[in-house]
């Protein structure tokens, strides 16, 4: 069994992380670090692993286990690894935006890889170091890697996305307050999100050039979790054409699903799937694409990677149930 260790284990993603390594066929939960919450039950913060676990968290590591995964909020990453050894068979999974850049990607000599593995798999079974990307960026990218891979980003690409609260943290803000986010809707940060980096510089290696320029509005949605992107390029050929593009691009992705029909977001909350459907009006072509910002979008996506690290079946512990109703 691998031993996995969770730092930062009182959040939304590690919350996820727990139950999936808790579930996972090949791993064990060594330890899950919080110090602000060392002694207690996990489930006492975690409230759904009631009656699934007796562990508590712990205030030390065991720097030996096999994968780490960091679960802390961004620039805490890299202090943490400043402060902690860990041994260097110990493969290490960032959830944080630390280590996504390519101006970042290198750190005290350990070379992180950008953890898309619908990009970059090859690459990612023989890492030891992931950076894990964001949740808007996972479900912006699937939008457009087919486009950029075929050289079709030309043109500028407008992109507008709605996240769930769950994005935002566990720790309570004024605009993930219930009575601010419930029948409430919003943007924040428009033109300037922080994901819009990683975004662009899988797309330009894609398309081995630069593409257009991004306009991306986020949103803020009155719902717990899942992000849904509208996003709409020009693109000179017809929507057969397109499908041909993103059916061909995504043939070896098992989350990765196409389709015809009107995409939701119930189709994908509670899974590691990500749902597409394309249309086509004049000359722009417009992708859907949804995904659960905790899952696809953090932890589901870590564990699948950490799959790809050990020679493990890409899909192992991830054929979850989502819930349409």
């Amino acid at each position: 069994m691998i031993k996995a260790g969770i730092v930062g284990g009182a959040g939304y993603t590690a919350g996820e992380l727990i139950r999936l390594i808790m579930n996972h066929p090949e791993l064990t939960l060594d330890f899950v670090y919080s110090t602000s919450n060392a002694g207690n039950k996990l489930y006492k913060v975690h409230v759904d692993l009631l009656g699934d676990t007796e562990q508590e968290f712990t205030d030390t590591i065991n720097p030996k286990v096999d994968v780490l995964f960091l679960c802390l909020g961004h620039g805490n990453s890299t202090a943490f690894l400043q402060k902690n050894i860990f041994s260097d068979t110990t493969k290490i999974i960032d959830l944080s935006n630390d280590f996504r850049l390519n101006a970042d990607m290198v750190f005290e000599g350990k070379k992180f890889v950008y953890g898309l593995p619908e990009v970059s798999r090859e690459e990612i079974k023989t890492a030891n170091y992931i950076a894990n990307p964001g949740c808007f960026a996972t479900c912006i990218q699937f939008a457009l890697l087919p486009l950029a891979k075929a050289k079709k980003l030309g043109n500028d690409i407008h992109i507008n996305a709605t996240t769930g609260a769950t994005g935002a943290g566990v720790s309570p803000t004024e605009t993930s307050h219930f009575p601010w986010r419930d029948n409430n809707f919003s943007v924040y940060k428009p033109f300037t999100h922080q994901h819009l980096g990683e975004i662009g510089e899988t797309l330009d290696s894609l398309q081995e050039s630069k593409t257009g320029e991004l306009f991306f509005i986020p949103n803020r949605g009155n719902f717990s979790r899942g992000i849904f992107a509208s996003v709409y390029t020009k693109f000179d050929g017809t929507l057969e054409e397109a499908k041909e593009i993103f059916t061909r691009f995504y043939a070896d992705a098992p989350f990765v699903h196409i389709t015809d029909a009107p995409v939701n977001m119930k189709q994908v909350v509670n899974t590691n799937k990500c749902a597409i459907s394309l249309i086509k009006h004049g000359d722009q072509i417009l992708i859907y694409s949804a995904i659960d910002n905790l899952l696809k979008g953090a932890s589901g996506q870590a564990i699948q990677n950490m799959n790809l690290m050990f020679g493990f079946e890409e899909t192992l512990g991830l054929n979850l149930k989502g819930s349409a109703f």
